[in-house]
Formats: structure tokens, C-alpha cells, sequence
């Protein structure tokens, strides 16, 4: 049986190989984080891994969840738009965005019988 993780995790890393640009079209990014984000490749890298896993996780949430999430992730975007261009908060909020998302992920990857009964 193939390890869920394991093929999760190469899906992830063909989706980033394969999308070297930002989550939006840097062609005409209209806001300072947006710019910012476009001229630096680890921000940009930042923004690909950040936006696959949001789009994966709501392809698999419940509603009600998928709802929160959303909810979350427009939060999140108004927190890196007062960023501005400042590198350092940005990187910042796409680090703890992405250590959100890979909690809400550890929540649902877990063997029914551990949850079952609790």
C-alpha cells in the first residue's frame, strides 16, 4: 500500500517544480506585498508551497471546515498586505500560514481508530 504521506508529499513537490510563479499573476501585481513577492524567489516559493497546500486542503475539508479556512486565509491575506514590501514580515506570515495549514492537514491525517472512542 502506497504511504499517503509520501505520495502527498510528491505531489507537492511536482506542483512546485512545475508552477514557478506566484499564486497571482505577477505580470501586473497591483499591491506592494504583491510586487515583493514577484521579485523574490523565496517569497515566491513561499507563496507556490502556501497556496498548493490551501488548495489541496480544500479539496478534501468538509464544508464547515472549508468555510473556516477560507474565512482564515482571508484574514491571513489582509495581515500580508499591511506587510507592504517588508521581506521580513513576509516571510514571517507565510511561515506561520503554512505551519497552519500543515496542523490543520496532522488534524485529519490521523487512523480512524485514534480518534474513534476518544
Amino acid at each position: 500500500m502506497i504511504n499517503k504521506k509520501l505520495v502527498i508529499f510528491l505531489f507537492l513537490l511536482t506542483e512546485l517544480q512545475i508552477a514557478h510563479a506566484a499564486s497571482f499573476d505577477c505580470r501586473q501585481p497591483l499591491l506592494p506585498d504583491e510586487k515583493e513577492i514577484c521579485s523574490s524567489q523565496e517569497l515566491n516559493d513561499h507563496d507556490m508551497e502556501m497556496s498548493v497546500k490551501y488548495h489541496w486542503l480544500s479539496g478534501v475539508l468538509g464544508m464547515g471546515a472549508r468555510g473556516e479556512m477560507s474565512d482564515d486565509q482571508q484574514n491571513w491575506l489582509q495581515k500580508r498586505h499591511k506587510c507592504g514590501s517588508d521581506t521580513t514580515c513576509l516571510t514571517k506570515h507565510y511561515r506561520q500560514r503554512i505551519n497552519e495549514l500543515n496542523e490543520i492537514y496532522r488534524a485529519i491525517n490521523k487512523p480512524v481508530s485514534s480518534v474513534v472512542g476518544k
